[in-house]
């Protein structure tokens, strides 16, 4: 999408169609149930990359889709949001974070190839090992460390909120190479499931994205080959911050579907629902109240847009991507309340969708770094001093 142009691309509109024909006959008829129990479908997760969705946001060279388009992708997660959000983070986790470390570390092509391919054609999965419980928006409070042994690498830590942990085949997993050194001494390293020492902890019981996979990540003693380091010491911290800068479009691409699907269902219910003789859209207050969401939801869905065209024009994404993420988020978690509040009782009982919805926007607005952080990252770059 041109910066300019405001309307995606046929390829986009391409992408969106398949998708949702995806959501509304795979997804969205057990979405409820697998939010009740906390389940998560890995056959229709593998499906999704087995349709080339794990693969839009890379070149083909390295296993995925063509040239790679951030903005199909975005779109790809907005359209499997609507209908099912923790299938969207699991999809986001996978392509951005995953991913991301790969592709943003300076390992060579065969290395990169080695470590994405299998995960973007949907036969393996991939997570990402950043968060400990001393290390959150701060990411100097890491204790994981790696020390070497001939060959290997021996690493040591617990790595905690790893959205699809459980089942993931393979973890980027950032840790201390040089501890003295603090963030400056941070590597990276693809650890396999299976590893000797390398197991899940507890497994979270959460208040929304309920059917999404998130654990403790335990590392005791794993020995891990020298081929699996893609950051050496001092070129972890910015492929983490990278991964994540792309991360926060995927979130972002994930709340503005949140949103957008709250607001459609609603609008659906309005039509029908009468009180007082009429359809409650009909209700003047009810109909200004769904405009000024309308107009929310499609700022946001411009700022998300444009920092997905951003990332693909190869031009500075860092802030694009936090205000993309902090608006989206925000428009998520205060448009499904509303949508809740307009559906009345109804809009509180789980068959309706919305008050699920709700439940998922809340962690939009908490992971890929809080939206307190996007605004430090946003006004940090305002007042810096140019050179």
């Amino acid at each position: 999408m041109d910066q300019m142009n405001f309307y995606l691309p046929e390829e986009q509109l391409a992408v969106q169609e398949m998708v949702r024909n995806f959501t509304e006959k795979k997804l969205k008829p057990g979405v409820i149930d697998r939010d009740e129990k906390g389940e998560f479908s890995l056959e229709l997760f593998s499906e999704m990359g087995k349709m080339g969705l794990f693969g839009l946001a890379y070149p083909e060279e390295f296993g995925g889709q063509g040239k790679g388009s951030y903005l199909s992708y975005a779109v790809a997660v907005e359209e499997i949001s609507k209908v099912d959000a923790s299938m969207g983070i699991a999809f986001s986790v996978l392509v951005s974070l995953y991913g991301g470390s790969v592709m943003n570390s300076p390992a060579d092509d065969e290395t990169k190839k080695k470590f994405l391919a299998p995960v973007l054609t949907g036969d393996h999965f991939g997570s990402f090992g950043l968060t400990e419980p001393t290390a959150g928006s701060d990411a100097a409070g890491i204790r994981t460390v790696a020390v070497k042994d001939g060959n290997d690498y021996i690493l040591n830590g617990t790595k905690i909120f790893n959205t699809n942990g459980p089942f993931a085949d393979y973890t980027a997993v950032y840790a201390l190479l040089e501890p003295e050194k603090k963030a400056k001494g941070l590597g990276c390293f693809i650890l396999r499931k299976g590893m000797p020492g390398f197991s899940v902890g507890k497994i979270e019981n959460k208040m929304g994205i309920r059917a999404a996979q998130v654990s403790e990540l335990i590392m005791q003693d794993v020995r891990v080959p020298a081929e699996n380091l893609i950051a050496v010491s001092g070129t972890g911290f910015p492929t983490a911050m990278k991964a994540l800068d792309g991360g926060r479009i995927g979130v972002a691409a994930q709340g503005l579907g949140i949103a957008k699907g709250a607001f459609e269902i609603t609008k659906e219910y309005l039509k029908v629902r009468e009180q007082f003789g009429k359809p409650l859209y009909k209700n003047q207050h009810i109909a200004f109240k769904m405009a000024e969401l309308d107009t929310e939801i499609e700022m946001a869905q411009h700022l998300l847009y444009k920092a997905s065209s951003d990332k693909d024009a190869h031009r500075s994404y860092t802030v694009p991507a936090s205000k993309a993420k902090m608006v989206c988020t925000d428009c998520a978690m205060h448009v499904t309340t509303e949508c809740v509040q307009l559906m009345g009782g109804v809009g509180y009982m789980r068959e309706y969708h919305v008050e699920r919805m709700m439940r998922d926007a809340k962690i939009t607005q908490i992971y890929e770094g809080t939206n307190e952080v996007q605004r430090m990252v946003i006004s940090n770059n305002m007042f810096r001093e140019k050179k």
